[in-house]
C-alpha cells in the first residue's frame, strides 16, 4: 500500500468536471485507488459520486492511497495529474 498527501491548489476545487476526469484517470490503474479527507473520510477514487460526496475545495489537504499491483504508478500519475493542474 502507498499513499501521498497532496494539497488542492485549483482555485474551484475537485468539481464535477475535474471529478469526473480524476475518476477516469483513477480507473485506468489495476490498483484500488481511494482519496482519504481529514483522516476520518475514506472513498473509492474510481467512484464519481464517492468523490463528489466529499465536497474538495481549494486549500484543503487529501491523502491518495493505493493498494495493487500498479500501486506506485497510480500514486505518481495521480499527483502528477493534480499537479498540472488537472491535465495529462
Amino acid at each position: 500500500m502507498v499513499s501521498k498527501e497532496i494539497t488542492i491548489h485549483y482555485i474551484k476545487g475537485l468539481h464535477a468536471r475535474p471529478a469526473a476526469m480524476f475518476v477516469q484517470k483513477a480507473d485506468s490503474y489495476k490498483s484500488s485507488v481511494w482519496i482519504e479527507k481529514d483522516d476520518e473520510w475514506r472513498v473509492n477514487a474510481k467512484s464519481l459520486v464517492s468523490v463528489l460526496a466529499l465536497g474538495i475545495t481549494q486549500g484543503m489537504t487529501i491523502t491518495l492511497i493505493a493498494d495493487g499491483v500498479d500501486e506506485a504508478e497510480a500514486i505518481d500519475g495521480l499527483t502528477q495529474w493534480f499537479e498540472k493542474g488537472f491535465a495529462d
